[in-house]
């Protein structure tokens, strides 16, 4: 039905964010109003839109009198955001095991199913999404209503990263493989566990976007 669908902005805002992170326009790009409103078949009113939102992000930067410019996080950025985001995360699933509800184990259970689903059908897309959901649900298991924000937050900024890194090679099985390991941590109250294996499982991520970028540099060099 149309009216869930979400606007022409969020559309383009979601569309160009992927661009920038798999590598499609290049740190320092200029991007032309004109040419991207024809490319994606819409007006330069929701594009702009759409270019505000991504400048509050940090992605790009809207200079006077001079258009939309991609500013591409280099890789040591990357890698402090990711630590950051790691520690945050860890937190959360710390506290999650010793606070969490029934109701809200049962929660979980459903998105990692989803999860599962997504990840039968090999849509990284559809999986980031429902992946999305069970790290928030993590995070307001967690108790801390500050700490939640703060790591949604952190979510936000490195959404386009984190959902690039699934498509590379076996990542979205192993993913997987490692929310089944958070969820028995959580359900079984291990504090410890839950708090390592969620650290791991954003490093990994932070590593594995790092191989995915190199990737693609090598094949549009080729």
């Amino acid at each position: 039905m149309a009216q869930n669908r979400p606007p022409a902005s969020d559309a383009l805002y979601e569309r160009i964010e992927t661009l920038i992170a798999e590598g499609v326009f290049k740190d320092g790009e200029r991007l032309d109003e004109v040419r991207l409103a024809g490319d994606f078949g819409v007006s330069r009113t929701p594009l702009r839109e759409a270019l505000r939102l991504l400048s509050s992000t940090g992605l790009v930067e809207l200079i006077p009198n001079r258009g939309a410019f991609v500013r591409q996080p280099s890789f040591t950025r990357l890698v402090e955001m990711f630590e950051v985001m790691a520690e945050v995360e860890a937190w959360c699933a710390r506290l999650a095991a010793g606070r969490i509800t029934k109701a809200q184990v049962l929660l979980l259970r459903q998105t990692a199913s989803a999860c599962e689903a997504a990840l039968q059908v090999q849509d990284y897309h559809r999986y980031y999404a429902e992946n999305a959901a069970f790290h928030n649900m993590i995070y307001e298991a967690s108790g801390n209503g500050f700490l939640a924000e703060e790591a949604r937050n952190l979510q936000r900024r490195l959404k386009p990263f984190r959902r690039a890194q699934l498509s590379f090679g076996d990542r979205l099985s192993q993913s997987m493989s490692e929310h089944r390991e958070i969820l028995i941590a959580l359900e079984a109250g291990d504090v410890a566990r839950a708090e390592t294996v969620m650290r791991e499982h954003i490093r990994v991520q932070s590593s594995t976007y790092e191989e995915y970028r190199l990737s693609m540099t090598e094949r549009s060099a080729s």
